[in-house]
């Protein structure tokens, strides 16, 4: 019986959701899979995981096409043109037949703020090819998104560093 894709949603207010994202990827690699991750938000940093995934290219690679985390209510135009240009890019990827595993970091928090529509993200969902595993990442999943996952695991804050006044920590966060 020809194996189905998944649909994984990671999402909460805790840290670990692109963390996560990230052991699956080097799972998928290590199984023989291309694996690609599209960031919505993430840009402009120099992240441990892109050092990372150049390493194990062409097997795994990251595009940053975010402008950087934005705590505005409403994001500037920047930043919804550069969701919507994530948004086509992902379509791309998922539709190439390139790919055994597609992950959209912070897909979710784009959502909530408004910079792509749910009903973009549903459709992308949906006409997925059928044998292709989808990650969602960000807080804030849509319950209509989370209806149609296969597997949704909440990371929910107990403690962080950030608590006691530590801030990011190079190899840990970033």
């Amino acid at each position: 019986m020809a194996q189905r894709g998944l649909l994984i949603v990671y999402t909460g207010h805790g840290k670990g959701k692109t963390t996560a994202s990230l052991g699956l990827a080097m799972r998928a690699v290590g199984q023989g899979l291309k694996v690609i991750m599209i960031q919505f938000i993430k840009g402009g940093w120099k992240y441990g995981e892109l050092a990372t995934a150049r390493r194990l290219a062409p097997d795994f690679q990251i595009l940053p096409l975010g402008k950087g985390f934005t705590w505005e209510e409403k994001p500037a135009g920047e930043d919804e043109r550069a969701a919507q240009s994530a948004l086509i890019k992902a379509r791309e990827v998922i539709h190439s037949g390139e790919f055994g595993l597609v992950i959209l970091d912070e897909i979710n928090n784009a959502v909530q703020l408004g910079l792509v529509e749910l009903k973009q993200v549903l459709d992308l969902v949906k006409e997925r090819p059928e044998r292709l595993h989808l990650v969602l990442t960000g807080r804030d999943a849509k319950r209509e998104i989370m209806e149609l996952a296969d597997l949704v695991t909440e990371m929910r804050e107990i403690k962080h560093p950030f608590q006691k006044g530590i801030l990011a920590v190079r190899g840990i966060e970033y």
